[in-house]
């Protein structure tokens, strides 16, 4: 697998999509950080890492009635062409209804955070 992060946002589409009450992925510090922001910011319900020698990440997923809270993903910067944003250059995703997140030297964050700490990174994706 040539991108881990685009399959962890497939897989959380495919699980939405398919109405399954969690998914189970494995596990990568970047990983994680991705699904602390998404718990952080309301599209999964609760994040877990699990098992000892192999860790996995436990994702519960949310719905609203009969449809995924988290509609859709898109993966901006990829291993054949990173995408670099500055402190003010983190955009808006759906007009402020979703949100950009980025892997900055602080920390794995929003687009809001970022700007809110003057801090640019690589965006890594947009979720709404």
């Amino acid at each position: 697998m040539t991108d881990p992060i685009s399959d962890f946002l497939t897989r959380l589409r495919n699980a939405g999509q398919a109405l399954l009450p969690e998914v189970e992925l494995p596990h990568s510090k970047l990983k994680e950080g991705i699904a602390q922001v998404l718990k952080r910011e309301g599209y999964v319900a609760e994040v877990a890492v699990e098992g000892k020698p192999f860790k996995k990440i436990k994702i519960k997923l949310k719905y609203a009635g009969k449809k995924p809270v988290l509609e859709g993903s898109r993966r901006v910067s990829s291993p054949g062409l990173r995408r670099y944003v500055g402190a003010t250059g983190a955009p808006r995703v759906r007009g402020g209804l979703g949100i950009s997140i980025l892997s900055t030297p602080e920390g794995i964050m929003t687009g809001t955070q970022a700007r809110k700490k003057n801090v640019g990174g690589e965006l890594l994706c947009e979720v709404w």
